[in-house]
């Protein structure tokens, strides 16, 4: 299939791309490199997909992609209401991974208006888009943080999330709404991701799994909030991306012959683990104690979070296997050879 990956430089976005290249899809990625984090680890990941960075740059809203004819990368925002539809007119796309977001819960604190720029705006962009140029259909990310206050544990997909408390989560909850109600309008398959706690090599340097192994490295204290008790279903990044894929190739006529048109899976790796136990992990990964400063809770954060996959199990085969032992140690040796250079 040729498939359209926003957030191709994102830290999920470039193991997906990847992943469909192995499997033998063509790709084309889109991403706006935006500077919330290290854009050199963004241009990094695409190098590791064959874009170099010089390449990279040149490349923007008018511009053709490149001549790989299996991946090829071009730099522009979601929210551009010109570029986008004029991309999906000329590559002709067949499925679109809608990974690309403003992310961040802490984040949204700060500067909302990112948020409705990227998140809402750009989403709706994307939804037209599918909806005008016959996508059959658009697979997107949403987010564990859409639970909010809920209480029940593990989370289900049935439950109410009504209750989200930050922006971030707000806006990821609005997606949702906006792909059923694209769904039921416009009759194309749309299949929202709820992720959890995503982290292993190439992550995001703004996720505890990255600040944690930094400042443990560097000597430095890591703040531990809600002075450790919390729980996260922490997913190894290879088990996410398996899923992604397999929701991505996998038959959804039967969905459509149904008229199921809206489906919403958890994503993660079925199970809590304690935020002090992941701590450890990491130091036993690293041989050395971290320095610890117990703080509060975060405004916007919550205590815990556990997935129920079983739909997505069900349905796709779904088995996420990597223990927590593994997929620490995994992004460890990453972390300790790429910054070595």
């Amino acid at each position: 299939m040729k498939i359209l990956v926003t957030g191709a430089a994102g830290f999920i976005g470039f193991f997906v791309s990847k992943k469909l290249l192995d499997k033998g899809h063509t790709v084309v990625g889109i991403d706006n490199i935006n500077d919330y984090y290290d854009v050199q680890l963004k241009y990094d990941r695409l190098a590791q997909l064959g874009i170099d960075r010089n390449k990279a740059e040149a490349y923007n809203s008018g511009a053709n992609s490149s001549s790989e004819p299996e991946f090829s990368f071009i730099r522009l925002n979601l929210e551009d209401r010109e570029a986008l539809p004029s991309l999906f007119k000329s590559e002709k796309f067949d499925v679109v991974c809608n990974l690309a977001a403003q992310a961040g819960v802490r984040y949204s604190l700060e500067n909302p208006e990112a948020y409705i720029d990227s998140n809402i705006v750009g989403f709706l962009n994307i939804l037209e888009c599918c909806r005008h140029y016959k996508i059959k259909h658009l697979v997107y990310a949403s987010s564990s943080s859409v639970y909010g206050l809920n209480t029940k544990i593990p989370f289900e997909t049935t439950d109410n999330v009504d209750h989200p408390i930050s922006l971030y989560a707000a806006t990821k909850k609005s997606n949702e709404l906006m792909a059923h109600t694209y769904s039921h309008l416009h009759k194309f398959p749309t299949t929202g991701l709820r992720f959890f706690t995503v982290y292993g090599p190439w992550g995001r340097p703004d996720m505890a799994m990255f600040l944690f192994t930094d400042a443990i490295v560097k000597g430095e204290a890591i703040k531990v909030f809600n002075q450790g008790k919390m729980e996260r279903d922490f997913t190894f990044i290879d088990d996410i991306t398996e899923g992604v894929v397999r929701v991505i190739e996998g038959s959804i006529e039967n969905r459509i012959a149904l008229n199921k048109l809206y489906k919403v899976y958890n994503i993660g790796n079925n199970s809590a683990v304690k935020l002090l136990d992941f701590i450890a992990a990491i130091e036993k990964s690293l041989g050395k104690v971290a320095l610890k400063e117990m703080l509060p809770m975060q405004p916007g954060d919550v205590t815990r979070t556990w997935a129920n996959v079983d739909d997505l199990i069900e349905d796709y085969n779904y088995s996420p296997s990597t223990p927590i032992e593994k997929g620490v140690q995994n992004f460890v040796n990453w972390y300790l050879n790429f910054y070595s250079k």
